[in-house]
């Protein structure tokens, strides 16, 4: 199943999903790339350039952590958590970037662009370029800029020019609008980081490679710490899908594994409250890519909503919903209240701040692990911290306190007593004796 399902066809759809749907302008690039990322990345020079980076750089492999007291917290299941948090730079990003700006050093570009929604993948692409000497621009929405300013501010410092998107809704998928158009301009000397599996062919197979390294770390790190290669369930959250893809593609030959993708339940089921793709999504293309996406009923692309800034994307990658259709990953959707919740959990048990994608995993596995048992393997992809999430978790946790003081108001308002109602007196009540 795994091996079957790991290669899209040479035209790049992986089943019905996938494709180049892009300008004439950007099919030739599109074909450069794919023919020097198919090339370069079997040369034995390159990924030994790429591997001593991720090592000594990056610094992989990342820990595989036993959540010894988030497990008593549960019940049931026993947790693992790979820590990507911990990689160079706080996520899981990294590992694309560096990919990604070496191969395009290796090709003869001087320039990279990104785009980016939580930051992460905007700082890491930044962090990346200048490692290896390349000018680096990000386009960022302006509403995104403003839930992650500690992260606009590391990209600066790095050296990035980061652009403010005021198109839209003013975050990811307007950010990627802009990078795709400063590319078409700039093709000759510029190569674009796209951020997650999604995207025209070769993008989505190309991330996913570089985020390999992931699940094939944890196999390892599995077998020397639980006595088994293959965790009886694996989650990750959801957002374009670069994180799950990275940790599920090296165990998705194991039929006996359960594979879960968190999506962001965000606020409600109506359209624009959540980005839960797998919840009334429609078969559409967006960003050069035929896959699942959220719109309305005239087909335009739907306003999305999530307490995390890298979960509000309307599309997923298209490999994810081959999956899907195949029956190989299940996918659902946690709520913010959910989010925050999970994220102040592994706070308090394990001294660990997720990222608040992260912490969509985490709130579907405090639900699940009390009902397995103790036998059962529970591997997470912790992929980021929370270091850039603190403000936003902090005015959720205020505006929840300043809505429970109103109620609670508003409830001593409107009691009887306050009122100068008197109860009713029951029966016999007041009588003399």
């Amino acid at each position: 199943m795994g091996k079957a399902l790991l290669r899209p066809d040479r035209r790049g759809y992986f089943g019905p999903y996938g494709g180049r749907y892009v300008p004439e302008t950007l099919m030739a690039p599109l074909d450069e790339l794919a023919r020097g990322y198919d090339r370069w990345s079997r040369k034995r020079t390159f990924r030994k350039e790429l591997r001593e980076l991720l090592t000594h750089y990056a610094g992989r492999p990342t820990p595989l952590y036993f959540a010894a007291r988030l497990t008593e917290k549960l019940g049931g299941g026993a947790i693992y958590l790979k820590r990507e948090d911990l990689l160079h730079t706080g996520a899981h990003k990294l590992n694309n970037a560096i990919g990604q700006a070496l191969l395009a050093k290796t090709m003869g570009k001087k320039r990279v662009i990104a785009e980016t929604g939580a930051g992460q993948h905007g700082v890491a692409s930044a962090t990346a370029a200048a490692l290896l000497g390349l000018e680096c621009t990000v386009y960022m929405g302006v509403e995104d800029m403003r839930r992650q300013r500690l992260n606009v501010d590391r990209m600066k410092l790095l050296g990035a020019e980061v652009t403010p998107v005021d198109a839209g809704s003013r975050t990811l998928k307007d950010a990627i609008n802009e990078a795709l158009r400063d590319w078409v301009t700039t093709v000759r000397d510029s190569h674009y980081i796209l951020g997650s599996v999604l995207g025209p062919d070769p993008y989505p197979r190309m991330v996913r490679d570089f985020h390999r390294i992931i699940g094939e770390e944890a196999r390892r790190q599995l077998k020397n710490q639980a006595g088994t290669a293959s965790p009886n369930l694996a989650v990750a959250c959801v957002g374009g899908g670069s994180n799950s893809i990275g940790l599920f593609t090296a165990f998705l030959d194991d039929k006996r594994i359960r594979f879960v993708g968190v999506e962001a339940g965000g606020t409600g089921k109506a359209l624009g409250e959540h980005a839960a793709r797998f919840s009334g999504g429609r078969l559409g293309v967006l960003h050069g890519t035929r896959t699942l996406l959220l719109q309305d009923e005239e087909g335009q692309i739907a306003t999305t909503h999530s307490v995390s800034a890298g979960l509000d994307y309307p599309a997923i990658g298209p490999e994810h919903v081959m999956l899907h259709d195949a029956g190989r990953i299940e996918y659902v959707s946690v709520t913010d209240a959910e989010a925050i919740e999970a994220f102040h959990l592994l706070a308090s048990t394990e001294g660990i701040l997720p990222a608040l994608e992260s912490a969509h995993a985490l709130a579907y596995v405090k639900k699940i692990a009390p009902k397995l048992s103790k036998k059962h393997v529970i591997l997470v992809n912790l992929s980021g911290r929370g270091d850039k999430d603190v403000e936003s978790v902090l005015a959720y946790d205020a505006a929840c306190r300043e809505a429970e003081e109103d109620a609670e108001t508003a409830r001593v308002r409107t009691h009887p007593a306050v009122l100068g109602w008197s109860a009713p007196k029951t029966a016999g009540e007041g009588e003399k004796k």
